[in-house]
């Protein structure tokens, strides 16, 4: 006889519930089931990319425009509904929860530019990329070797980046290099960030790249970028009106603008880590073993109250994460605790739920395997777990002297 299944999706947590944001939860779960879980198990095993289509019926419902300011046509919403929609399509599919972040590269350009763009990127109509890590800089960021070198009227950029995501399509890379010769006494001096607007589905001139051979995160591609007298105009450099500007600004406003992401990341991992959970109970109670549904079984329900509890408890570290960003308090360590948990949480849980479907959760029949794939890399993206406990050691004991 068929037994009911008890949602494993708690409400808002009551300190946070609105009305407003418990419609917005709603709406992205029944797009991200009814419309982006179909396409990701489609699309997903032949690596094919996000349709056009999804993307223009995201843009009409404003999940790009969340953190868009009203004015400019967005939601003008905080990083508390950010992170709300963003668990629900990650649930669906992680590619989809992470192209709405690209709206936000119009956010960091210069006011002009804002003006211009901003309301394009509300609506999903520009959308950026961006180039930061180099073959010799991940985690480093201070150690970047990509030169921009002052010409007339602007600037050349040389050199290489890495894990640049939708690089192609984008209408925009938001680039960091050197407009100063690296020093290795002052590492941080001379980082500035340049905006390489482009047509999307081309490389801009002086530009070239190559895609990387991903084992996950598919729906869209990840390339190496090249740069080769890449011009750049004396506008797109971010703060190029401001008289004096301090060496280390372009250092500084890289690893400011980190908080929001890596709260993002959680918001995806956790969605991932739900899916392959409601996913695991409704396999535990179709899937008969020994004359019993699996999910009779003790080592089975043990499991999944296991991967349920430690969902629950990193999804209540987001929420205090993002309701303190939004209120005004430094995010930092909050937004690196929140993220280092939930990314561990989220491979230990995807991989659990692969082992509760057994060998059929090896196979691209099920999206389980897909869960697994891209909560591995949550782990690397965004700041690495270990870069994440470093940061969050650093606010906790003096400065080390291996820095």
């Amino acid at each position: 006889m068929p037994r009911a299944l008890v949602d494993p999706r708690p409400p808002i947590p009551a300190p946070y519930r609105t009305d407003e944001r418990t419609a917005i939860q709603e709406m992205a779960r029944d797009f991200a089931m009814s419309r982006v879980l179909p396409i990701a198990n489609r699309l997903d095993p032949e690596h094919g990319l996000i349709p056009d289509e999804l993307r223009a019926e995201m843009g009409e419902l404003g999940f790009f425009g969340v953190m868009v300011p009203e004015p400019y046509g967005g939601l003008g919403l905080g990083v508390f509904e950010y992170a709300l929609i963003t668990e629900e399509l990650s649930r669906a599919w992680m590619s989809v929860a992470s192209i709405i972040a690209r709206a936000g590269i119009a956010l960091s350009l210069d006011p002009a530019q804002r003006e211009q763009y901003l309301p394009l990127a509300a609506k999903g109509d520009w959308l950026g990329c961006f180039a930061m890590s180099e073959p010799g800089a991940g985690s480093d960021i201070a150690s970047i070797r990509t030169r921009a070198d002052k010409t007339e009227g602007g600037w050349l950029l040389n050199g290489q980046k890495m894990w640049c995501t939708f690089a192609d399509q984008a209408d925009c890379i938001l680039v960091v290099a050197r407009n100063k010769p690296y020093d290795p006494d002052n590492r941080h001096s001379g980082i500035r960030q340049f905006a390489v607007h482009k047509a999307p589905g081309a490389f801009p001139e002086g530009v070239s790249g190559s895609s990387i051979r991903k084992i996950g995160y598919h729906g869209w591609r990840t390339f190496e970028l090249s740069f080769d007298d890449c011009f750049v105009p004396d506008d797109c450099l971010i703060g190029y009106q401001k008289a004096e500007t301090a060496d280390d600004i372009g250092f500084r406003q890289t690893a400011a603008a980190m908080a929001t992401p890596r709260i993002h990341t959680a918001a995806r991992s956790i969605g991932l880590a739900r899916g392959a959970l409601e996913d695991s109970i409704a396999y535990a109670q179709q899937r008969e073993q020994f004359g019993r549904p699996i999910g009779d079984f003790q080592v089975t329900r043990f499991k999944i109250a296991k991967m349920a509890s430690e969902i629950e408890a990193c999804r209540a570290l987001m929420y205090q994460a993002a309701a303190g960003a939004d209120a005004g308090e430094k995010p930092d360590m909050a937004a690196a605790m929140v993220k280092y948990l939930a990314a561990e949480m989220s491979e230990k849980v995807t991989s659990e739920a692969l082992q509760i479907h057994g060998g059929a959760g090896y196979t691209t029949d099920f999206p389980i395997e897909r869960y697994w794939r891209d909560a591995r890399l949550t782990k690397i993206f965004e700041g690495t777990s270990e870069i994440m406990q470093r940061i969050i050691s650093d606010h906790l004991l003096p400065p080390s002297p291996l820095r």
